[in-house]
């Protein structure tokens, strides 16, 4: 059965298709999903008991990694593929360190789209714009995001669950290297990538179930492959790593490293060589 529509979903959205934004958001707890999203979410759960785990894991490596880009003075972000922005968005984080952190939300979902612009009404400091990480050059260009984001100097672009959405034809190494041009040095890149490096094939037949029920399918990729797309950024330790392992916490070492094989994501964090400026 069709969810109601609540007040923030435009009409024009589709509540019987689902949604890769909010079926993570499902995954992350949060309340921003529809009964379409539940169900693929359920599904993937189904092969994959602890989706909602490393739906968190990649969570918590946001935000030690934008804490990481805070704490080297950078007090802009471009967080591209978005999704619903709850749970500890960039904004929140950044602003532990940077209180006037400015931020730039991009995602095609205009189910995200829609809620972020309700969120960040009353923000002076941060937007969400609806775009599509396959088009990096008009997210760059455009009139939001020229107006908040000072790319003459040192700023932080996410790219955290979408470029395994990126399609080989559509050449993720590409898209990431028209945002690198355009980044003043000293920025960083955050980076996390599914892959099926390791996995069993339990999990290879739930990428082809998301793959056949979604209109977004994934593209998962190996370490190396995931490495070399960050080509041209300084990458900092400890590399492109499991998800998990990338500077946990204290309290979460331990726990990090009995997971080391349990989640099929890498994450890294490159800067971008040079002198910088401002």
């Amino acid at each position: 059965m069709t969810d109601s529509r609540p007040e923030w979903a435009p009409a024009a959205i589709n509540l019987d298709q689902p949604s890769s934004a909010r079926v993570w958001d499902y995954f992350l707890g949060g309340s921003h999903n529809f009964e379409v999203d539940r169900r693929v979410a359920e599904q993937a759960i189904a092969f994959k008991p602890d989706m909602p785990d490393l739906a968190r894991q990649v969570r918590m490596f946001l935000q030690r990694a934008v804490r990481t880009a805070a704490a080297a003075g950078i007090d802009q972000y471009v967080d591209i593929g978005a999704g619903v922005p709850t749970m500890g968005p960039v904004h929140e984080t950044a602003r532990e360190t940077v209180p006037r952190a400015r931020v730039v939300y991009v995602d095609h979902d205009p189910v995200a789209v829609a809620h972020g612009e309700v969120m960040l009404a009353e923000d002076p400091d941060a937007v969400f714009i609806q775009a599509d990480a396959r088009s990096p050059q008009a997210i760059l260009d455009h009139p939001e995001v020229r107006a908040l984001i000072d790319f003459d100097r040192p700023v932080a672009v996410l790219l955290c669950s979408v470029l395994h959405f990126v399609s080989d034809t559509d050449d993720p190494a590409a898209l990431v290297k028209t945002l690198r041009a355009a980044m003043a040095p000293g920025s960083h890149v955050i980076v996390q990538h599914a892959s099926n490096d390791g996995q069993s094939g339990d999990i290879v037949k739930m990428l082809q179930m998301w793959n056949t029920n979604s209109p977004e399918p994934m593209y998962w990729r190996t370490h190396d492959e995931i490495e070399a797309l960050l080509d041209g950024f300084a990458i900092l330790e400890p590399g492109v790593v499991q998800v998990q392992l990338w500077r946990p916490d204290a309290e979460e070492q331990t726990r990090a490293e009995q997971d080391h094989d349990r989640y099929a994501s890498y994450a890294a964090v490159g800067v971008k060589p040079g002198s910088t400026t401002g």
